[in-house]
């Protein structure tokens, strides 16, 4: 399909995807998280919470268009997230150090149910991290490449 330009356009419009996407990605975030939580009691945990929070996103991408996602969702938020993430991981781990634990020892803070807690915490940074990380790629690779931004090609 061209568009009134010449150029190629890859986002077609359409009121029944746009419709279902915005049914279904607040339980499919939803979901998201609730496998983040529960990676310390039954199967899923961070990396396949934060993938399934990071697919609810890229729908919204498919379904509204790239450039309305990306003015949504800014590169700095992203970031933000990534580094909340990253931070709750190593902050989780160097606590236990201070009290004496080796790195990630949860019982070392001392806390009933400190475990539990703990492994929670990690796993929702590593979801962070890992949604964080599928989604920028995803916007990188969705904007294409400049191939005048750059070096000589001699």
């Amino acid at each position: 399909m061209s568009a009134t330009d010449g150029s190629l356009s890859a986002y077609v419009e359409s009121t029944i995807i746009m419709t279902t996407v915005r049914v279904v990605s607040p339980f499919v975030f939803t979901f998201g998280l609730f496998v983040m939580f529960h990676g310390a009691e039954s199967a899923g945990g961070g990396f396949q919470g934060g993938a399934i929070v990071a697919s609810s996103i890229i729908m919204l991408a498919f379904a509204f268009g790239i450039e309305p996602t990306r003015e949504w969702l800014d590169d700095s938020v992203i970031r933000l997230l990534v580094g909340v993430g990253a931070t709750t991981f190593v902050g989780i781990g160097i606590g236990a150090l201070a009290f004496d634990g080796a790195f990630l020892e949860y019982a070392a803070y001392g806390i009933s149910h400190g475990v539990k807690y703990g492994i929670e915490l990690v796993e929702l940074g590593i979801g962070a991290i890992v949604a964080g990380v599928i989604v920028s790629l995803f916007m990188n690779l969705a904007g294409g490449f400049n191939h005048d931004s750059g070096g000589d090609d001699a």
